[in-house]
């Protein structure tokens, strides 16, 4: 199984503003969400993936496993570009429509949908591997710990949807998304569970 969990809750999330490849560290409730993950993994855990950006490895090193964190520049958020670091309501009407009307829509000095769909998939396919390997070892799982826009993307690709299926979905801060792999290809198991932390359960941020 292939275990996609969004990083704990970063500052600027928290401020609700645009986080791409900007680092931001994790807030106080952010590392409880990491605690909660932590406590949620299944027995099996073979590996640990992690986006270079420091809110994702922060996570990773948080869960406890014992198992070296293995960066994988493929998971990393997207890039938003001229608009990275805006306040959600200060990006203009007119960008937000052309990112959802466009896949291959780039802001300015930015990255596509479309492009970040392409370097996950290749990543989602070689962590997944052969079905029949995967048949024989059902208990044994692979964490990847990255962001919003990677883990939609991974879910358009089991789903066989397009990428501008992001738009339909919403995915938490400290949530787990599991995709397996059965004869017929990838199979969308668990989406956006987020498990209870110490003050409740976590609640949605942007970004």
């Amino acid at each position: 199984m292939l275990l996609l969990l969004r990083h704990g809750e970063a500052s600027a999330n928290a401020e609700g503003r645009l986080l791409g490849r900007t680092d931001s560290p994790l807030t106080e409730h952010g590392r409880s969400q990491v605690a909660a993950l932590a406590r949620s993994l299944p027995t099996g855990v073979v590996r640990v993936l992690s986006s270079p950006l420091r809110r994702a490895v922060d996570t990773a090193a948080g869960l406890g496993t014992g198992l070296p964190v293995e960066v994988d520049e493929r998971w990393g958020e997207i890039d938003y570009g001229e608009h990275e670091g805006k306040a959600l309501g200060a990006v203009p009407a007119e960008v937000w429509a052309r990112w959802r009307a466009d896949p291959d829509y780039p802001p300015e000095g930015g990255e596509s949908l479309s492009a970040l769909g392409r370097r996950v998939r290749r990543a989602c396919e070689e962590l997944l591997g052969d079905p029949a390997a995967d048949a024989r070892q059902r208990d044994r799982h692979v964490v990847v710990v990255s962001h919003v826009s990677p883990i939609k993307a991974a879910v358009a690709w089991a789903l066989g949807a397009g990428d501008a299926m992001a738009w339909r979905l919403h995915l938490s801060t400290g949530s787990l998304t599991g995709i397996g792999w059965e004869p017929g290809g990838p199979v969308l198991h668990v989406y956006n569970d987020v498990p209870p932390t110490a003050t409740g359960l976590a609640g949605p941020a942007p970004g």
